[in-house]
C-alpha cells in the first residue's frame, strides 16, 4: 500500500465527525459552570507525544518523498517505507533505499523525527536497510514487518548494535501479521534487548499488520468482511498485550480511502477497542484519524467533572463519590475511574484541546 500523490484536502470537521458533538453535549456545556480554561502545557516532558496517525510514504517515489515535507494536514508520524510499497526486485529495493538515504541527507527531518519501515528480518534486504538507514541520527523509529517471535526481535537488535553508529535511542514498532505472532503476543510484547540498552532498540508499540488480509486470508483463513467482526479477537489481543506492557497499540489500515464515512466508523471502532492510533495510506485519511483518536468534548467534560468532584470527596475524607448520570441515577466513581479521567485530560492537553475548570 502506498500514499498516493493526490493533493490532500484541508478538511474541516466533516458532517460525519460533527455528528459526534450531539445536542446533549451542548446542553451539558450550558448547564455547567466554568471559570477560566486551564492553560495547556507546552512542555514536551510533561505531556506524552501525540502519535495518532501514521502515514506511509513509499521510498520508491521521489515525488512522494518531497510531498511528505508539506502535507496540508501533517500526520503525527511519517513512515518512510522500504517494504511493501517498493517492488520486490533487488534492483528496486536498492534504488529505493538509496533514494531515501539521499532524501534524508538533504532535508530537515519532521519535528517528531523519522520512522522507517524496513524489509523484514528474513529477507536479503534487511541488513542493507539497517546499515544505510541508521547512518541518519534523525531516524528514531523502526517499523518492523512480519515479526513472528522474540527471536526475530533479537535478530533485529543484533543488527542495530552493529549499525547504530550515531548511538541514537531507537523506538521499535513490531508489526503483528501472523497466527504465530498472535499466539506469542505476550512474549513479543514483553521483549527487551539482550544488550540492555535503548540504542539497540526499545519496543514501543504493537501494530496490526498494515494489510489486515495478512492476518486473515493468508494465515488464519477467516473471511474478511466490512464489519471487522472476524478480526475482533486478534485486534483485542494486540491491544491487551500492548497495554499490559506499557506499549502503544496501532490499528490496521483502512484500505477504503475513498469512503470517509467508513473510515470514521473504523476509527471509532478502533478507539473503542483501546487502540492509541491508526495507520493511513493517503493524506486525506489523516484528519479523520487525528480528530477521532482524541477525547470528545463530552469525554473531556466528564473527566474534568470527575477530577473536580473527586478533589472535593478527598477533602471530605472519602475515596469515592456518586456522579449524576444522564436520565437519572448516579454512577459510583472510585480510583480506577479517576485514573481514566486523568488519562483523558492528559491526552486532551497533548492534543491542544481546551480543558474546562468545573466549579
Amino acid at each position: 500500500m502506498l500514499c498516493t500523490g493526490l493533493k490532500p484536502k484541508q478538511p474541516r470537521r466533516s458532517s460525519v465527525l460533527a455528528s459526534a458533538a450531539s445536542e446533549h453535549d451542548i446542553n451539558l456545556l450550558q448547564d455547567t459552570t466554568f471559570t477560566t480554561t486551564r492553560p495547556l502545557s507546552t512542555s514536551a516532558s510533561s505531556e506524552p507525544a501525540l502519535r495518532r496517525s501514521y502515514l506511509y510514504v513509499p521510498a520508491s517515489s521521489g515525488r512522494m518523498l518531497e510531498k511528505s515535507l508539506s502535507f496540508a494536514t501533517p500526520p503525527d508520524v511519517v513512515i518512510y517505507d522500504l517494504e511493501d510499497s517498493v517492488p520486490p526486485s533487488a534492483c528496486d529495493k536498492k534504488t529505493a533505499r538509496e533514494r531515501l538515504h539521499q532524501f534524508l541527507c538533504q532535508n530537515l527531518p519532521p519535528p517528531k523525527g523519522v520512522a522507517v519501515r524496513v524489509n523484514d528480518v528474513n529477507t536479503p534486504f534487511f541488513r542493507d536497510d539497517i546499515t544505510k538507514i541508521l547512518k541518519h541520527p534523525s531516524v528514531g523509529t523502526l517499523v518492523l514487518p512480519k515479526i513472528h517471535s522474540v527471536q526475530d526481535l533479537h535478530e533485529v537488535s543484533r543488527a542495530i548494535r552493529t549499525s547504530n553508529s550515531s548511538h541514537t535511542p531507537l523506538r521499535i514498532i513490531a508489526s503483528i501479521e501472523s497466527a504465530r505472532a498472535v499466539f506469542g503476543l505476550g512474549e513479543i510484547a514483553s521483549w527487551k534487548s539482550e544488550f540492555g540498552s535503548e540504542q539497540e532498540g526499545k519496543l514501543a508499540a504493537l501494530l496490526v499488520g498494515q494489510n489486515p488480509r495478512a492476518l486473515d486470508c493468508a494465515d488464519t483463513s477467516v473471511v474478511r468482511t466490512t464489519s471487522r467482526q472476524e478480526l475482533l479477537f486478534v485486534r483485542s489481543q494486540i491491544v491487551i498485550a500492548a497495554k499490559a506492557f506499557g506499549l502503544e497499540a496501532i490499528d490496521m489500515v483502512c484500505v477504503n480511502y475513498k469512503d470517509p464515512r467508513y473510515l470514521h466508523e473504523e476509527c471509532e471502532d478502533g478507539r473503542r477497542l483501546g487502540f492509541t492510533g491508526k495507520q493511513t495510506i493517503h493524506p486525506n485519511q489523516v484528519d479523520t484519524v487525528n480528530t477521532t483518536f482524541v477525547p470528545s468534548f463530552k469525554e473531556i467534560l466528564r473527566a474534568a467533572t470527575i477530577l473536580h468532584q473527586m478533589n472535593a470527596a478527598h477533602s471530605s475524607q472519602m475515596g469515592a463519590f456518586g456522579l449524576a448520570m444522564e436520565g437519572g441515577g448516579k454512577e459510583m466513581i472510585d480510583a480506577p475511574m479517576l485514573k481514566q479521567a486523568e488519562n483523558t485530560i492528559q491526552l486532551a492537553r497533548a492534543a491542544g484541546l481546551n480543558i474546562p475548570r468545573v466549579e
